[in-house]
């Protein structure tokens, strides 16, 4: 919206002024217009039941609206399949893509397709869709009710956040990467320190697409309705997007709340059980915990399964074996990743090294296949969630890091730091 009389913005503000009728602030309610739907297979039938049976509709834009299988691939139960089938049906026939079993996790997937732009609006049946703010894309989870009738539609209506504003300064050290700096942003923040609001991240040039990602996916466990990195770097450069003047934000905007990290004060990060925030440098838990035995690593999601990740893993994983007693479960996000990761031998270091490789998907992230947990068992994973309960059963223990300390942790069969691993003896046995 071109209104010279306007308050500063912040990008949300920005973004939903464009994308509705009028110029917002935060506070208002604003009606805006959807440019992509995401559903994901454990809450399909939800979606298509409302559609059906509750709205009568059919999707307004089938090009808008994305199925992608994930969460559970390949079906584990006949109710999982069934549901499946029924999502495949429905796909078929209202003419919506359906991204099938192996194609990837849907953020990647929907990042991959070109299907997040920077200033559209991108709405998931998945909480982790602020994922869509790396490329300054308004991205937001919401339940099938409203996916539903953005879907039916076209359109959403939402009160516009307060934002956020979170600088970084400096430069990363060796070893320190943009997980350990997103734990750093959620401790910093809290767990919900940022309910309902938009996390607005200036990172200059700093940080991949892939590095924006994570930072832009952790957003929701500080409460975030949103999280949008300002665009620089690659993003303007390495994709062909085309980024609009008007995304960045306005000198003057007023923010609920403004922190500042310093990258080059940063150490690898850990969160421990049983919450994101409760985030410790991992030297320090690797001497709280060198008597405690890690059962499983888990590298992955769409948090930590890009191909820059896996590479991360390898370079610590090459030579060497998993540790006896220890389980390395690793899925690469997508069918590109696994691809590039076939392409460049990176997927056969990695299984030298011990891993057992899954199909592209969501794994044993949410608990409901693909590796779950048994009592008392402890895993490192570089996923984004370690709730009691989430990959397992209720007295498992979850910590949180990045993919070259999960790597350095399956060596060592004990929370370790990637220094640890070198001159480590390759251990005897194993697979």
């Amino acid at each position: 919206m071109s209104d010279p009389a306007h308050r500063p913005q912040t990008m949300a503000e920005k973004i939903l002024s464009q994308r509705g009728d009028h110029v917002v602030y935060a506070g208002d309610l604003a009606v805006v217009e959807v440019d992509q739907v995401m559903v994901v297979d454990s809450i399909a039938q939800s979606f298509i039941e409302r559609m059906q049976r509750d709205l009568e509709a059919l999707p307004k834009y089938p090009e808008r609206v994305s199925i992608v299988i994930d969460h559970v691939a390949p079906a584990s139960t006949v109710s999982v399949a069934q549901a499946q089938k029924e999502a495949r049906e429905y796909a078929a026939q209202t003419g919506v893509r359906l991204f099938d079993v192996g194609r990837g996790i849907c953020h990647q997937v929907l990042m991959e397709e070109g299907l997040a732009r920077p200033g559209w609006i991108v709405l998931g049946s998945d909480s982790h869709s602020t994922t869509y703010g790396a490329v300054a894309a308004f991205g937001s989870g919401m339940g099938a009710t409203d996916i539903a009738l953005a879907a039916a539609s076209g359109k959403t209506w939402l009160r516009v956040p307060e934002s956020v504003k979170v600088t970084f300064t400096g430069e990363l050290r060796p070893g320190v990467t943009a997980k350990d700096v997103a734990l750093e942003m959620i401790r910093r923040l809290g767990a919900d320190g940022a309910t309902y609001q938009s996390i607005e991240m200036h990172a200059g040039d700093r940080f991949t697409r892939g590095e924006r990602m994570t930072l832009a996916n952790l957003c929701v466990e500080a409460g975030a309705k949103a999280g949008l990195v300002v665009p620089g770097g690659e993003i303007l450069t390495g994709y062909g997007y085309d980024v609009p003047e008007w995304v960045y934000p306005d000198d003057g905007a007023t923010y609920v709340q403004a922190i500042e990290i310093d990258l080059s004060a940063l150490n690898p990060r850990m969160s421990a059980p049983n919450e994101v925030d409760n985030v410790y440098d991992v030297a320090e838990l690797r001497d709280q915990l060198r008597n405690t035995p890690v059962d499983q690593v888990f590298i992955g999601t769409c948090t930590n399964g890009r191909i820059e990740d896996l590479h991360a893993a390898a370079d610590v994983l090459r030579g060497q074996r998993v540790a006896p007693g220890t389980r390395l479960l690793v899925i690469p996000a997508s069918s590109e990743v696994m691809e590039q990761a076939m392409a460049d031998g990176t997927l056969l270091t990695l299984q030298r090294a011990g891993a057992v490789l899954g199909t592209p998907g969501c794994g044993p992230c949410m608990g409901r296949h693909q590796g779950v947990l048994a009592p008392g068992e402890v895993c490192v994973s570089t996923s984004n969630r370690n709730f009691i309960g989430r990959m397992g059963d209720k007295d498992a223990k979850i910590y949180l890091a990045s993919p070259a300390v999960a790597a350095a942790t399956a060596v060592m069969g004990r929370v370790a730091l990637p220094e640890d691993v070198v001159g480590h003896a390759v251990a005897a046995g194993g697979r």
